[in-house]
């Protein structure tokens, strides 16, 4: 086992869960969307204003390609360096995306109720880029985007929903998961 990939809708807890499994595991964090922010020196919804949705999915999908072309092995063991990543909300949904990050790990997907996901970001909607867009009530907006999505989610390896979930309960439902399906990663955990 590569690396976990967490993916799934926002607010449903991929950047928290992706600390606390890498944490859990030993293993290094790769936040996506934390990285590109940092690269550009300004938060997600500032690049979708400043720059367009399409040149952050450029950043993104160039992230991505990046982090699964890294080769680089542990000093003491000599296999490929695992990772915890967390990508954004949206990364997925691109073909290409989803086969590089399929071909480098198993990807997990996070899911929670468009009721939860609305009650979690109450009171950031405008950081939102992708809720922001549009008029109508927020959940509507949340459950017509996560449609859209609902295709390209259903492709992970392991769905887990969070909504009634604590971080601890997420990240030991995706151990269980993981080791049903993967008897080997036993043995990290």
């Amino acid at each position: 086992m590569k690396k976990v990939i967490l993916t799934g809708f926002m607010a449903t807890g991929k950047s928290t869960v992706a600390r606390h499994l890498a944490r859990r595991l030993g293993w290094r964090l790769i936040d996506c969307d934390a990285v590109i922010s940092a690269r550009a020196r300004k938060p997600i919804h500032q690049i979708f204003h400043d720059s367009g949705e399409a040149h952050f999915r450029a950043l993104e999908r160039s992230l991505i390609a990046e982090i699964s072309a890294d080769r680089r092995r542990c000093a003491q063991c000599g296999y490929p360096r695992p990772a915890v990543i967390a990508t954004g909300g949206g990364a997925i949904i691109d073909p290409q995306n989803y086969a590089i990050l399929s071909e480098c790990g198993v990807i997990v997907c996070l899911s929670a109720r468009p009721d939860v996901i609305a009650r979690r970001i109450a009171t950031g909607v405008k950081a939102r880029p992708m809720l922001s867009r549009g008029s109508g009530p927020v959940k509507q907006r949340i459950a017509e985007l996560m449609e859209s999505r609902r295709e390209a989610y259903a492709r992970a390896a392991l769905t887990i929903d969070t909504s009634e979930r604590s971080i601890e309960q997420v990240v030991e439902a995706i151990l269980e998961g993981m080791t049903a399906r993967y008897p080997l990663l036993a043995a990290s955990v």
